[in-house]
């Protein structure tokens, strides 16, 4: 008898689930079309209440809860209030960022970089092999009379921006990557790295010259580093809301944002395919040998010559476009990305993403939380486009199929029971299962147009 209600129990869950599923809208997108939106949360709503004097940067920490930095107990007490965590330092934000203005009024030195830290609480200035002895010791010397939470570090490498993608983009002055396909609502055009080319480089798809791309229209580098190519045929084509990520698979962009520190992030190139790393820093300025860019993404995701212009990006949503950095995907490194937000700003474009996505008029912050590949396969196949959130559960409509379906007067209060139990299970096994079978590329892929 107890095997029959079993059954009769999963039965049940098996029509509610197909009712529901039946039911559902298509998955909208995580950003408004063209949209420029933070997904630091309540960290960043906490930082912009409280002000830079009373706070130091916020920062996803290990259990994807917001951290805030604070300098007093009673901004410690209103972070807490709102179910962040708080913790107190020394230095605010306005003194930390006093710091940075005066390493970049101090004589340039190529080879040099210098971010807020906002976990230590510290201003960490990197210097690359390239900087002389001398060098070295007048930027100590300039940190020394900062205070001392500006932290001197020593890197491997050298900080070069990585000119030689997703897809390739070549030309007689090198090779870089497509990042991001934007539009001005009448003309398409690529948004990829200032440092690639000058205005009027003309880009071809293949080595061979006959299969042009188009031609850069528009460039600022160094100070940013961002550009715009123009399609020749002045469309995008199939596709234009997917960025590659190696082996026939792309993901599907859904909209843009700004990042957050600690937030788990994924980078694309045609010269090292797909990496993932974490942001470790913001506002960054790099000293390359072209010349100083200043407002940079830091990550410790690695790159090589060749994946300039690339996309970064995380829960289908654009943040940035390879810039440059140190080390290879061999023994790893630092690599900064120009914020796609303030480069469309700056351009006066919007990101292409899908109709679906456009229309979409609902949308929910993408997700803060360092994203493992558990949360990324949080998505089954075919419950939504990759890129897209789910469907949210627990809506009126839901409420109203499953007072339908579990009316007492139909299914007996024991059967819900054991129904619910069984439902519980399965999703649970199945859950885990597919985390643990499924890759990133599986879950979140389309087919390049």
């Amino acid at each position: 008898m107890a095997q029959l209600a079993a059954v009769g129990g999963l039965l049940l869950g098996g029509a509610m689930v197909t009712t529901a599923m039946a039911s559902e809208t298509p998955g909208t997108a995580t950003v408004p079309f063209g949209s420029a939106r933070g997904v630091a949360g309540p960290g960043a709503d906490l930082v912009a209440e409280l002000g830079t004097a009373r706070t130091a940067g916020s920062w996803i920490g290990a259990d994807g809860r917001p951290v805030v930095a604070v300098t007093d107990e009673r901004a410690a007490q209103a972070v807490r209030r709102a179910g962040a965590e708080a913790k107190v330092v020394r230095h605010s934000m306005d003194e930390l960022k006093s710091a940075a203005a005066a390493l970049r009024s101090a004589p340039r030195v190529t080879g040099t970089a210098w971010s807020v830290d906002y976990r230590t609480n510290r201003v960490v200035v990197q210097a690359d092999r390239t900087v002389s002895a001398g060098d070295w010791s007048r930027m100590s010397h300039v940190a020394a009379g900062i205070g001392g939470f500006v932290h001197m570090q020593r890197t491997d490498g050298e900080f070069t921006t990585r000119l030689n993608g997703a897809q390739p983009m070549l030309s007689t002055g090198g090779r870089c990557s497509a990042g991001f396909n934007v539009t001005d609502g009448q003309r398409d055009f690529i948004l990829t790295a200032g440092h690639c080319g000058p205005v009027d480089t003309i880009w071809f798809a293949d080595g061979r010259g006959d299969r042009q791309l188009g031609s850069t229209v528009e460039t600022n580098f160094p100070g940013s580093d961002f550009s715009l190519v123009q399609y020749a045929s002045g469309r995008a084509g199939d596709g234009a809301d997917v960025v590659v990520v190696g082996g026939g698979k792309g993901v599907r962009i859904t909209g843009v944002a700004d990042p957050a520190v600690g937030q788990r992030v994924f980078r694309s190139g045609s010269t090292s395919g797909l990496h993932d790393g974490q942001v470790t820093g913001l506002d960054t300025t790099v000293n390359y040998p072209e010349g100083t860019v200043t407002g940079l993404i830091q990550t410790d995701v690695c790159a090589e010559p060749g994946d300039s212009g690339g996309p970064l990006f995380s829960e289908g949503i654009a943040l940035g476009v390879t810039s440059g950095g140190n080390g290879d995907c061999t023994r790893g490194g630092t690599t900064f990305f120009q914020p796609v937000s303030k480069a469309l700003s700056a351009l006066g474009v919007r990101l292409i993403v899908s109709a679906q996505n456009a229309r979409s008029s609902r949308s929910a912050a993408p997700s803060p939380a360092p994203s493992a590949p558990a949360t990324q396969g949080a998505i089954a196949p075919g419950a939504a486009s990759p890129g897209s959130s789910a469907p949210a559960s627990g809506t009126a409509q839901g409420a109203t199929l499953l007072s339908r379906l579990t009316d007492t007067r139909n299914v007996g209060p024991g059967l819900l029971v054991i129904a619910g139990s069984l439902i519980a299970l399965v999703a649970t096994r199945y859950i885990r299962a597919e985390q643990d079978r499924r890759a990133y590329q599986r879950y979140y892929s389309a087919t390049w147009g």
